[in-house]
């Protein structure tokens, strides 16, 4: 899994943009203005946080070991994702999707 990878998939959605308002070393992706992805770039394995419903990221959070409570983020709404290749690049998209579904649903 590299960086690349998701940033394509990412800025592959409609009305995404890219942006590094924490620093040059955190990469984030917005829709309608509102932040459904962050990714260290320095991350070894990559990691990002999404945005989830909160039921859902407990789930998700005791069945995969790659998912844990969003780092420096609000811990009920957002996940961790570490991409370990312990699950295919197939999941981390719905996730991502997921997240992306949650935040553009909500207008500015």
């Amino acid at each position: 899994m590299n960086i690349e990878r998701i940033r394509d998939y990412c800025l592959g959605k409609a009305d995404v943009e890219e942006a590094l308002p924490f620093g040059p070393d955190t990469l984030v992706y917005k829709v309608n203005g509102k932040i459904f992805l962050l990714m260290g770039m320095d991350a070894e394995p990559i990691s990002f946080n999404v945005k989830c419903d909160p039921d859902l990221a407990l789930e998700l959070r005791a069945t995969y070991t790659c998912v844990q409570p969003g780092y420096h983020m609000n811990k009920k709404h957002w996940n961790t994702i570490t991409a370990d290749g312990s699950v295919p690049f197939k999941q981390l998209k719905e996730w991502i999707d997921h997240s992306y579904e949650l935040v553009a649903k909500k207008k500015k």
